[in-house]
């Protein structure tokens, strides 16, 4: 086979490299900083490919808030299934792998956190999609407090939440990676003892 057609099948589309790029680039220096002209020059193509895969700039940006919708949801639902019917497992669990996740030396915060500050000011349709991954997260937070047997379930579930979004701003601090993200695992089973009583710890 001609080494050119086998070059072609193996690189990605245009439509994927420039995501891929954007994806990186919006993450490392975030969405207002990176303009057209960096993404096109990332995925090696041009400003006319950039327009045929997506319609502007603000409609890359609401794919990449897609995207790391996806993959958030993806990761609890994995991480859940390993621990099935145990809820208290999977909360450690959960809390395991963002200590790992937030304590990365190329961890940046919470990709969608930090794309709603930059964006605060705007009617972004990122926004929303946003506002909606948040809002089931404290659902999802308060409904694993439920099932531990938490009588206050709400405000554990909250609670385990504000654990969860403070883990992620401490590498943006403490740039050695020495800050507070590292006891979130210790923090979260200490709120969990306060709030789940003795009894209903262990039954799971």
């Amino acid at each position: 086979m001609n080494q050119e057609v086998i070059s072609a099948k193996k690189k990605p589309r245009v439509r994927d490299r420039i995501f891929a790029a954007a994806c990186e680039l919006f993450y490392r220096h975030g969405v207002r900083a990176v303009g057209v002209d960096a993404i096109v020059s990332e995925a090696d193509t041009n400003k006319m490919s950039f327009y045929r895969a997506f319609a502007s700039k603000d409609d890359l940006v609401a794919a990449y808030v897609r995207h790391e919708v996806e993959e958030g949801l993806a990761h609890w639902e994995a991480t859940l299934e390993s621990y099935k019917g145990d809820p208290l497992a999977q909360t450690r669990a959960l809390f395991k792998a963002h200590r790992v996740e937030t304590c990365a030396q190329a961890s940046r915060g919470c990709p969608l956190s930090n794309v709603a500050v930059e964006l605060s000011e705007t009617q972004h349709p990122a926004k929303a999609i946003i506002e909606e991954y948040k809002a089931e997260m404290r659902q999802r937070f308060r409904r694993l407090a439920g099932e531990m047997g938490a009588p206050n379930a709400d405000a554990l579930g909250d609670t385990l939440m504000l654990l969860w979004e403070g883990a992620y701003l401490s590498p943006l601090t403490f740039y050695d990676r020495s800050g507070p993200a590292q006891n979130v695992v210790n923090a979260a089973e200490a709120v969990i003892k306060a709030f789940v009583p003795e009894q209903a710890r262990s039954a799971h």
